[in-house]
């Protein structure tokens, strides 16, 4: 849905009124999406990325058509206490999928960076599968958390903020123990 000139505080009513369990907002500058805010309802959290290395799905060359199927979800590298909380923020936003579904969407963590991925694959043996991108991909970096909703930006209190101009911020990794 296109925000249009609608205002946060009556997008977030909207939802909650019509049993909407979460709100996603993405910032673009010219075009390119460089922000994501998801909004877990009707209570929160609220967790605050940036976008960056997006690559849209009609960028990806050779692509089919999207299958509807509910996708299997992989969480890598997510384990420090915040990278848990992430990984339940960004799981929730999904269904349970059925196992036969051929779909596959994985968040991995690599320096605090969460690559999106999204793919297909086929088994083509008893022990071979073909994995096929379907698009989009980008990375995700956290900047923040908060624990209320999205019209409840100036009241609820933040969880957990990124510090970037810290002595040690170029060399804390938040979101796994590795």
């Amino acid at each position: 849905m296109n925000r249009g000139r609608h205002e946060v505080g009556a997008l977030v009513r909207a939802c909650k009124a019509n049993g909407v369990t979460d709100l996603l907002v993405v910032h673009e500058h010219r075009g390119t999406p460089v922000g994501l805010i998801v909004s877990h309802l009707p209570f929160g959290p609220t967790a605050y990325f940036t976008l960056c290395n997006v690559v849209m799905r009609h960028d990806v060359p050779d692509l089919g058509t999207m299958s509807e199927a509910k996708p299997h979800l992989i969480m890598h590298g997510l384990s420090s206490r915040l990278g848990k909380r992430v990984s339940d923020i960004l799981r929730y936003l999904f269904p349970v999928p059925k196992d036969d579904s051929h779909r596959v969407i994985t968040f991995a963590n690599q320096d605090d960076y969460i690559s999106f991925r999204h793919h297909v694959y086929r088994k083509t043996g008893h022990r071979d599968v073909e994995l096929t991108e379907v698009g989009p991909r980008f990375e995700l970096k956290l900047y923040m958390i908060r624990l209320g909703t999205l019209e409840q930006e100036a009241t609820a209190d933040v969880e957990w903020r990124w510090h970037p101009y810290t002595n040690t911020a170029r060399k804390r990794v938040f979101l796994s123990t590795e």
